[in-house]
């Protein structure tokens, strides 16, 4: 679809209520607001409407209701699952102007900020008063806050402080018809029946659009110790994390990934690994060490006990920060070495070795020689499964594969009570798998909401649910 999909009524109205900077169709702006980094989807987009408070956002919403314009909220774009792609003409609704943030309550220990605040800038925002928002991953330079609500986002910290659920005591919400909700505010308690404000977390803007939160902060965790450990396999990782559950020590991370990733870093990043001889598998545990000398203790005994191979531990933050690189260059450096087909799964942490032993055999029998590349936080049982294009097959043939490969590997989640999707959403590449992890009675009632918070069907159309 074409710029010229949008109404002359619509364009008249946004030309004559919004500033001249508001709506944008130039091509290089189409083409980076109009997809996020899955790029699997051509971006589309009828054009990018770029408004600076909520109020502008909702008289748009309103135009766009009466209008019958297909919206897709935008933020830093840097989820995996397609939920910011606009490929079928939609006009893109970016966030990004909308970046203010409010000063910090250290007596409440929270924060009011726009939606298009930067994560990292929250981050250093509160730092000066000893507190943080702990939603934390790689992409923390570029995501933004309504991103982080609007998709539940998880990451490396999830095994100490859960997801971003759980750090959000309000929003501001504008709904498809144009209104503004005022949810919670900064209420620890507020028990006045059902909690609207977490209908719209995790969402992916099928429903609202968030304009504002009232965000949840901690005290800055204590001095982290970062160590990074080979093991020979998948079985090993989780024989190490189940033996550090039990050490002294408060985990903040457990990450890990195969010497395959570590392979596509080095040649992507150049970064070298600190063990002399490569291993099947490394885990990267970051955690207080709150009496030394028993941590030391617990350390050595991993050796003894053959839980690990090798090890070490960062002196510093320059090498704590060289260790987290090892794991935090994964993503990029899988894209920019080849063709691949991710996927994002989480399992009850119980459950992990079982599927991880019937997933190998299933890519063993199916795809003898395929490059699987997995990493992940194995502290809450989220997997990152990634299908390296083999170089012998064309890119069409491999896709169809690895669809089929899909079916068989959600087969498994859904035998050991996973889910097909850990924290990027559903969007548009996982909404065909939806019902391995939802009932048809939450299918229909998740279909029954949107038809009352959107009659029309303007958010963010064909994610997560078609009509």
């Amino acid at each position: 679809m074409s710029t010229a999909a949008l109404p002359a009524d619509f364009l008249r109205a946004l030309a004559e209520g919004f500033p001249s900077d508001f709506l944008s169709r130039e091509p290089s702006e189409l083409q980076e607001y109009g997809r996020d980094w899955t790029r699997v989807y051509t971006p589309a987009p009828s054009a990018v409407a770029l408004p600076r408070t909520t109020d502008e956002v909702s008289r748009l919403l309103s135009l766009c209701h009466q209008h019958h314009v297909a919206v897709v909220p935008s933020g830093g774009r840097t989820g995996l699952a397609g939920g910011a792609v606009a490929a079928r003409g939609e006009l893109v609704l970016s966030l990004r102007r909308m970046n203010r943030m409010d000063a910090v309550d250290s007596l409440g220990n929270t924060v009011r900020v726009q939606a298009g605040a930067v994560t990292e800038a929250v981050h250093q925002h509160c730092a000066p008063y000893g507190l943080t928002w702990p939603v934390d991953f790689a992409s923390k330079g570029s995501s933004t806050v309504g991103g982080n609500i609007a998709t539940n986002a998880g990451g490396v910290k999830v095994i100490r402080y859960g997801l971003t659920r759980q750090w959000v005591l309000g929003l501001q919400v504008v709904t498809a018809t144009g209104q503004v909700l005022e949810l919670n505010g900064a209420l620890e308690k507020n028990n006045t029946g059902t909690d609207l404000r977490q209908l719209f977390i995790g969402s992916e803007g099928t429903l609202g659009v968030i304009t504002e939160a009232t965000l949840k902060l901690t005290r800055l965790p204590g001095k982290q110790d970062v160590f990074l450990f080979a093991v020979p396999d998948v079985a090993a990782v989780l024989r190490l994390f189940r033996d550090a559950r039990q050490a002294p020590l408060l985990i903040s991370a457990y990450e890990f990934f195969t010497d395959l990733c570590l392979a596509r870093v080095q040649r992507h990043r150049k970064l070298r690994s600190p063990f002399e001889a490569p291993s099947g598998c490394y885990v990267l545990l970051e955690a207080e060490s709150p009496d030394a000398s028993a941590v030391e203790a617990w350390l050595a005994s991993l050796f003894e006990r053959g839980l690990v191979t090798d090890g070490t531990q960062a002196q510093g933050m320059a090498q704590s920060a060289e260790l987290w690189a090892l794991r935090e260059s994964i993503s990029e450096s899988l894209s920019a070495t080849g063709v691949l087909h991710k996927n994002d799964i989480s399992l009850p942490v119980a459950a992990l070795e079982a599927f991880c032993a019937e997933l190998d055999s299933v890519f063993r029998a199916r795809y003898p020689g395929w490059e699987i590349c997995l990493f992940g936080h194995i502290g809450d049982g989220n997997l990152h499964v990634n299908i390296m294009k083999p170089d012998t097959l064309e890119k069409d043939a491999f896709f169809a594969h690895v669809k089929q490969a899909d079916h068989a590997m959600f087969e498994l989640v859904r035998k050991h009570g996973g889910s097909i999707s850990a924290e990027h959403g559903i969007g548009l590449l996982k909404k065909d798998y939806l019902a391995y992890s939802r009932a048809p009675a939450e299918l229909e009632l998740l279909r029954a909401l949107k038809r009352a918070l959107d009659p029309q069907g303007i958010l963010n159309p064909g994610k997560i649910l078609d009509a």
